[in-house]
């Protein structure tokens, strides 16, 4: 077999666990046959991603409109007397400063007011005077949005005091948020072209087979496998010496080398992947050579014996947070909060360190893309996982995580188009695993499989450490990885029905489902943003896997995974099937159950049974 049709059957198509789409599952019946779910067509599947992309740029909207309404109305003060109007300057001012997005805002008490910010122009100058108008008069207002000459986007807020007192304010909330999700969701549910940097090239296959076809559109990156152009992986049988090395530097025309272990990822100035493939097939003794795949993006302990439910006081719980209370979360925390010294790792774009809603929950991580910058996230995924993991619980703002204490260590191994290599992956997977995780959740994938990949994961699990990943997005059962892998947990999604997400992958290794419809968490800017995918699903499991290991410390990695199996609530066929695994998470359950567990559990494969199951499987496939 010839390089190129080796680099064809190994990179089978390459897409992602990242934020992807979610309306209600298309078919009424769960229980819709294989057949039915992989013809569902090209078009039908671009019309459902459309209108998830339209629900959660609505969702971003109200979550915007909602926050700065409530800290509006904390700006409210009917006191008149001398000084205060100084003191409300200073809030004023307070409040702009921390939320940068509120370019405008005018405290109104009768006919005197605090103004303070620019107003972006002659519209915005409009709408400011018919809020002020409604405020004085106590009753809200509610501009459309609207677009400014230099292309943001803008709404005009007004909110009084609601006591008939001339009391109140107006704001211009710049709302440029709802088009970076636009931006975000276009490219991560593949409805435009992606990657499209010249750092990668795509490599594309018909499903199943290694015929090579082309990408035209987003439609197609459904069947095409990224990877660096000028890079390739080798993991050599023996030490290379720095003779060896040198001779290959200049065989290749090496531009850059990078070392994990034995495994090496050579960049060559012009040789491309295929090129370099067969030279070290031919001229080296490897364990392996495989192109540098990209993965891409597809959130003090305390506990207690009381079984009563939980409402948190955050102020989008109520109206936006439907996703904890449908996997009995609220019921969970009766048991356990968490663990501070139970470690949740995040590999993906980085998380906003000042983020308010996630403040004193965050380690400082690591960044591996720049090694001399911190792990901050240029992207927002990143810190959208984070929250759904972790956002500060009962302080009264924005969004509630499903742990109060676990701490969340960032590990930025995707890059500001949200990619990343093999070498990234692995070595974020390596490091978080030195530097003390007990759990790893990765929102991102590729239908390829790599060696270099699976060798971090198998160092983490035999430490110890439990990795949940996303399963993908393109309704498909063609396996993604890391997903796959059977070291792995993989999560498929559901909707606020508990029926299959639309957009979510399956399959024979999909362990559990969990919500991933228009979650609502943290986003850049101190902000707060719904997207939807099995990107949002998979937080929910390893978050659920942080509070297992904090109310049980005993537990090992696969003791926790069975546990989060056998308390799944059954959804679809009876037993295991290849849409929900187990079925849906049930904090409540998972934590009873880790709280009693003496024995191993019956009924359940044993992680070394599965490795074996899907060793077999690659094998028939092959043969």
């Amino acid at each position: 077999m010839n390089a190129r049709k080796w680099v064809g059957l190994c990179a089978i198509i390459a897409l992602v666990a990242i934020v992807v789409p979610g309306t209600r599952y298309i078919f009424n019946d769960r229980k819709a046959p294989e057949s039915e779910v992989r013809n569902f067509s090209a078009h039908q599947e671009k019309t459902l991603k459309v209108k998830t992309l339209n629900k959660d740029m609505d969702a971003t909207a109200l979550l915007c409109t909602t926050e700065c309404s409530k800290e509006f109305r904390k700006l409210m003060n009917s006191d008149t007397k001398k000084g205060v109007m100084k003191a409300q300057s200073d809030k004023v001012a307070h409040l702009m400063n921390m939320h940068k997005h509120m370019v405008y805002i005018s405290w109104i008490n009768g006919n005197r007011s605090v103004d303070r910010g620019a107003l972006p122009d002659k519209t915005a100058a409009q709408y400011v005077e018919e809020a002020k108008a409604k405020v004085k008069a106590s009753q809200p207002y509610h501009s459309k949005p609207f677009m400014s000459e230099t292309g943001s986007r803008y709404m005009v807020l007004g909110v009084p005091s609601g006591k008939n007192n001339g009391i109140g304010v107006v704001g211009v909330i710049n709302q440029d948020i709802v088009m970076q999700v636009e931006r975000h969701q276009k490219r991560n549910l593949r409805l435009v072209p992606y990657p499209a940097e010249g750092n990668y090239r795509v490599e594309s296959v018909e499903p199943n087979t290694n015929r090579e076809t082309t990408v035209r559109d987003g439609e197609d990156n459904g069947n095409a496998s990224h990877y660096h152009v000028k890079d390739v992986v080798v993991h050599f049988q023996d030490k290379l010496t720095n003779q060896q090395l040198e001779q290959i530097k200049q065989k290749i025309n090496a531009e850059k080398i990078q070392r994990v272990g034995d495994t090496y990822v050579f960049r060559s100035k012009n040789m491309d992947a295929d090129r370099m493939v067969h030279y070290f097939q031919k001229s080296w003794k490897t364990e392996y050579v495989e192109p540098h795949y990209l993965y891409l993006t597809n959130e003090t302990a305390a506990s207690d014996n009381t079984a009563d439910i939980i409402t948190p006081n955050d102020a989008l719980y109520s109206q936006y947070q439907w996703n904890l209370p449908s996997i009995e979360t609220e019921k969970g925390w009766g048991l356990s909060k968490g663990n501070d010294k139970v470690i949740v790792a995040i590999l993906d774009t980085g998380v906003q360190a000042d983020h308010p809603d996630l403040k004193g929950k965050l380690l400082n991580g690591t960044n591996i893309v720049d090694t001399n910058a911190a792990p901050n996230d240029d992207v927002g995924h990143g810190t959208h996982v984070a929250g759904i993991i972790g956002a500060t619980v009962n302080n009264g703002e924005g969004v509630a995580g499903i742990s109060w204490y676990n701490k969340i260590m960032p590990v930025k191994v995707l890059d500001s188009s949200g990619a990343g290599s093999t070498y990234s992956v692995a070595q974020g997977i390596i490091w978080a695993t030195d530097h003390g995780a007990k759990v790893i959740n990765m929102s991102l994938g590729n239908y390829a499989q790599a060696e270099f990949l699976h060798d971090a994961i198998k160092y983490a699990y035999d430490h110890d450490v439990v990795m949940v990943a996303a399963s993908g997005n393109d309704n498909t059962d063609r396996p993604g990885y890391p997903a796959a892998y059977p070291e792995v947990f993989a999560v498929a999604a559901t909707d606020a029905s508990k029926n299959k997400a639309s957009f979510s992958n399956f399959g024979d290794y999909i362990d559990v489902a969990a919500p991933g419809d228009s979650i609502a968490s943290t986003y850049p800017g101190s902000q707060y943003a719904a997207l939807s995918g099995t990107s949002m699903a998979s937080p929910h499991v390893a978050a659920l896997a942080g509070l297992i290991r904090s109310i049980n410390p005993d537990l090992n990695n696969e003791e926790v995974m069975d546990i989060m199996r056998k308390s799944a609530i059954d959804l679809g066929n009876k037993g295991k099937d290849n849409y929900f695994g187990y079925g849906l998470i049930d904090v409540d359950k998972a934590l009873k159950a880790a709280s009693n567990y003496t024995t191993a559990l019956q009924n359940f494969p044993s992680q070394t049974e599965r490795r074996l199951e899907a060793i077999s499987r690659r094998y028939s496939a092959g043969s």
